[in-house]
């Protein structure tokens, strides 16, 4: 990039930032995406937010489609904004396959909120980013928390492994479930019961909740030995009720972190995340490596039988 360019964009870059840290929205929208994107400008961007981060409490929210993750969120942040709190959001969306943007269901879900200056809300997809949004959204949490939200909740679509990750790396996750939610033995698979601090029953007004309660029970009760056990929230998201139950149990986990708990797990994310920086690094150096002609003269000697692809692959790193 010439010099000119180079100093052009961080100008640009350290702008974003300053705005940002006064609580601009239209900055903080744009520094997203740029973090988003992955793009050049992005190590920039953190390096410079960065000593203003380590402020906001982060509440991740995972569970399956149309378990009323959405609904509940809602009703969570009105209630943070009944204590006067600045709430920050991040709805983790599928991909779009049309326009490669984030579907915007969860903020049509939370329009109420649309007018409010102290809560920000912002669809994500993966877009260009090498690392996905695993990676992508660390940077986005510290945006929201530089711009002076006292919250950042995460809600994730599905319970897939990135979906479980992202809610997971976060202060408190929240599992949300439903009545007649099925088999347990799925729940383990997807690694809920680990990353759950609180698990909460959603649309408690329909048949088959205790059940419910009583297999999410047991299952905990079966579950290795820990030194918090997650409370089980019954909610009815559609009209509010559970809700104090719900944000209760968040300030009870959040107490109990505050022993010391909350620096271990933070000190925990930050060397994934730097693990997955390294790799993802690593993984464009790969693919540099593997574009030049020295890869594509390695190939023709391994099919020559003139080297073995473990020796050719040495050569590579040798040379790199």
């Amino acid at each position: 990039m010439p010099v000119e360019a180079s100093e052009a964009s961080a100008d640009r870059v350290g702008d974003l930032v300053a705005r940002v840290l006064d609580a601009d929205r239209g900055a903080v929208a744009r520094l997203i995406s740029v973090v988003e994107s992955g793009g050049a400008e992005e190590p920039a961007a953190v390096a410079r937010l960065y000593p203003h981060t380590g402020h906001a409490y982060t509440v991740g929210l995972t569970g399956a489609p149309g378990s009323g993750k959405s609904t509940l969120t809602d009703r969570l942040i009105a209630r943070l904004r009944r204590d006067g709190a600045r709430v920050g959001v991040l709805a983790i969306d599928p991909t779009s396959p049309f326009t490669g943007g984030a579907i915007l269901g969860d903020r049509v879900r939370m329009q109420d909120h649309a007018t409010d200056e102290e809560v920000f809300i912002r669809s994500m997809a993966t877009r260009g980013h090498l690392g996905g949004l695993a990676l992508a959204t660390p940077q986005a949490i510290r945006i929201l928390d530089a711009a002076g939200n006292d919250w950042v909740l995460v809600e994730t679509v599905g319970v897939g492994q990135v979906e479980v990750e992202i809610a997971g790396a976060t202060d408190t996750t929240i599992v949300v479930v439903n009545p007649g939610w099925g088999d347990g033995v799925q729940a383990n698979k997807a690694g809920l019961l680990e990353i759950a601090d609180v698990f909460v029953v959603n649309k408690a007004d329909r048949a088959g909740v205790d059940d419910t309660v009583r297999d999410l029970t047991q299952m905990l009760e079966l579950s290795p030995a820990r030194a918090w056990v997650p409370p089980i929230v019954q909610t009815i998201a559609t009209d509010g009720a559970g809700t104090d139950e719900l944000l209760a149990a968040i300030e009870s986990h959040r107490a109990h972190l505050d022993g010391g708990g909350l620096h271990d797990r933070r000190r925990a994310r930050v060397r994934d995340e730097l693990r997955a920086i390294v790799l993802a690094r690593l993984a464009e150096r790969a693919a540099d490596v593997c574009g030049e002609r020295a890869f594509d003269d390695l190939v023709a000697r391994i099919q020559a039988r003139t080297i073995d692809p473990y020796a050719a692959a040495d050569v590579l790193l040798q040379h790199e």
